[in-house]
């Protein structure tokens, strides 16, 4: 849940009661609602959609990614239509007392579970999610709750009786359970270190702010392993809203412990090696970096650092990229109210087509632009406004205006929250779903909520569906401060180069590209699906025994060429200089012959070149698509650095 901490003042959060006035007539609006159900209405009150909304069930797990789509395990499109249902991540404000509802945000007392079980039976909250048209809901929990031995307190369930004497994780689990049972897909979600309401200057800034980096990794390792056995447990959402602390920024890509791209990318590849290989592995952009202050750099970089340095998984098809997307805050705006309030726009402050712009830009690029190395589902894992109560004509108008970007772009989403309290129907409006203390349940359907017809229009917005072809995969090899190693049988191999930073393809993947500096790479599987042999086979190559007589194709330079039968998959470097290709055993014959490609001085890349920049600011060299990798040439005379110059490319047939 978005609340900017600035200078530590915690800015308004969404989901906090805004100041009501009664909204100017719209002509969208014009026709008279249905009369709002009465306070005592039963539970089941609010009409249920269509019968032409898919039901939860039908999809088969597990799920992982074609392009920018995510399917299940017939390859059919699975839309992430999603919700989140909070409270297991905390709710208490971090001042008073936990259990004095004032203390906790928006009045709403959670007491380390998701939210309503003292109101209402688990069974009748899922059946609520079912109704809003709901596919999949994401589970927020904190490091603290996994640990959390103290039972709950009798009061905290009393409308779920069975739960009396649970720990916190073990009523965790009955939501799991409730959850994925009624045929959902539920992807566990990293909200916060310790069970306090999110975000602001709380100790749950990173992963790491409030406990180590060791003990985050162990306990989402934990949890995968946890409901490894329950297919429909999809995905691992690694953490929410990465910002800055008091005195330190994130950062994508600098290598040391505030680096969000490699603390994801290493524990992304744990989860799957060691915990869950089924699960989605789901990477949130950064939410906040600099001060907010007028003439000081500041802003919310989301996922525009990925189209430089993009994830690369030992398990291909397995990545998410994910934001989040709230009116009150902005590109360069905290969503701060007085201290640390900038002169920047708010998202609502943006008329529709730049409202458009802003959000390709910092978000939709990734799955919108295709066969590039960042190509990806894009998950907007939360958004949100006011219901009932709600009368800023920008925030409506905002809502309404981001639900249609994401109808037009056929977008998975997450709605914050699912789940809210009331009394007398007044309260905390941004849940779709509300239960007063006598369990009478208000909802988004019930005829007097204005963002009823934004919800049905997007929740019934026609998209792709059925099967998605299988789409070329590119991945970008990124050993920039350490070994790159997303080849699983090399993981379990012996060190092919000890000392040097290694990089290797994905298993399913080959070779495409090179940077001359830098160090990165680019794989792919166009052309020749998992083209390396089942056994495994493999050769770290060092020399120039395999360059044929007579066919000296990068004459006075060091060629590392691989045999024939085999393709280069992976390489190695001691700083800049190249020191071995690493080769691997082809399922099928390889073509021979074939091409130099130069890259030492500029750009040599097949005219249209898919992948994308894998290397920005550096030469880089490529095969077509049709083609292998089968060297690699570099000179260590002086004057040059032994980066790789040349590539041999040759046909796959």
């Amino acid at each position: 849940m978005l609340a900017v901490a600035v200078l530590g003042v915690l800015a308004p959060v969404a989901g906090a009661p805004q100041a009501a006035a009664e909204p100017p007539a719209r002509a969208a609006e014009s026709a008279a609602p249905a009369a709002a159900a009465p306070a005592g209405a039963p539970r089941t009150a609010g009409a249920s959609l269509p019968d032409s909304v898919p039901r939860a069930e039908d999809w088969k797990p597990p799920l992982s990614t074609r392009g920018r789509y995510v399917v299940d395990a017939d390859g059919d499109r699975f839309k992430l239509k999603a919700g989140n249902w909070h409270g297991a991540s905390g709710t208490w404000t971090g001042s008073g007392s936990p259990d004095d509802p004032a203390d906790n945000h928006a009045g709403e007392k959670s007491d380390r579970m998701p939210l309503g079980l003292d109101r209402a039976p688990m069974a009748e909250i899922v059946a609520g999610f079912r109704e809003l048209g709901l596919n999949t809901v994401r589970l927020p929990f904190s490091n603290e709750m996994i640990h959390d031995e103290r039972p709950v307190a009798d009061a905290s369930v009393a409308a779920n009786p069975s739960l009396k004497g649970k720990t916190p994780l073990q009523v965790y689990d009955a939501a799991v359970e409730a959850l994925t049972g009624a045929g959902f897909a539920v992807i566990l979600n990293n909200h916060t270190n310790t069970t306090r309401w999110c975000c602001g200057v709380d100790g749950n800034e990173r992963w790491n702010a409030g406990q180590s980096t060791g003990r985050w990794e162990s306990d989402w390792l934990f949890m995968a392993r946890r409901y490894r056995d329950n297919p429909r447990v999809a995905g691992a959402d690694l953490y929410n809203e990465v910002r800055r602390s008091v005195l330190d920024d994130p950062n994508w890509g600098l290598g040391d412990g505030h680096d969000w791209f490699a603390a994801s990318q290493h524990l992304g590849d744990r989860i799957l090696q060691e915990a869950n290989p089924d699960l989605l592995v789901i990477v949130e952009g950064i939410n906040w970096t600099g001060l907010p202050v007028d003439g000081l750099p500041h802003g919310r970089p989301t996922l525009e650092p990925v189209q430089r340095l993009s994830h690369t998984l030992v398990r291909s098809g397995k990545l998410v990229y994910s934001a989040h997307f709230y009116g009150y805050t902005g590109p360069n705006h905290s969503g701060a109210t007085g201290v640390g309030e900038t002169s920047d726009p708010r998202y609502r402050d943006f008329g529709r087509e730049e409202l458009y712009d802003v959000l390709r830009r910092q978000a939709f690029y990734v799955a919108s632009q295709q066969d590039r190395h960042f190509t990806a589902p894009v998950w907007i894992s939360e958004f949100g406004v006011g219901g009932r109560e709600e009368t800023d004509e920008k925030e409506r108008a905002w809502f309404r205006n981001f639900v249609d970007f994401l109808v037009e772009t056929d977008a998975d989403f997450a709605y914050w929250p699912l789940v809210g309290w009331h009394e007398n129907r007044k309260g905390n409006g941004w849940a779709l779903l509300h239960w007063d203390s006598a369990g009478r349940r208000m909802g988004v359907f019930d005829g007097d909520d204005w963002r009823a017809d934004a919800w049905r229009r997007l929740v019934e917005a026609p998209g792709r569906t059925g099967e998605v072809a299988p789409a070329d995969r590119w991945s970008m090899l990124s050993p920039d401060h350490g070994d790159f190693v997303q080849s699983l049988r090399m993981r379990e191999a012996p060190d092919w180069d000890q000392g040097a930073r290694k990089a290797a393809c994905p298993d399913d993947q080959r070779l495409a590209g090179l940077s001359h500096s830098g160090g990165r790479g680019l794989c792919t599987d166009a052309g020749a699906r998992s083209l390396a042999s089942p056994d495994g086979g493999h050769e770290a190559v060092r020399d120039e025994r395999y360059v044929e007589p007579g066919d000296d194709w990068a004459a006075g330079y060091t060629k590392l060429q691989c045999p024939p039968g085999r393709f280069v998959t992976g390489y190695s470097v001691r700083g800049t200089v190249v020191s071995t290709a690493l080769c691997a055993d082809a399922r099928r014959p390889l073509g021979s012959g074939g091409r130099t490609v130069w890259f030492d001085r500029s750009d040599s890349r097949p005219p249209g070149a898919k992948g994308g920049d894998f290397a920005y600011g550096h030469s880089k060299g490529q095969c077509a698509d049709d083609e292998y990798i089968a060297g690699i040439a570099y000179t260590s005379r002086a004057g040059s650095s032994g980066a790789p110059a040349a590539i041999l490319c040759r046909k796959l047939d």
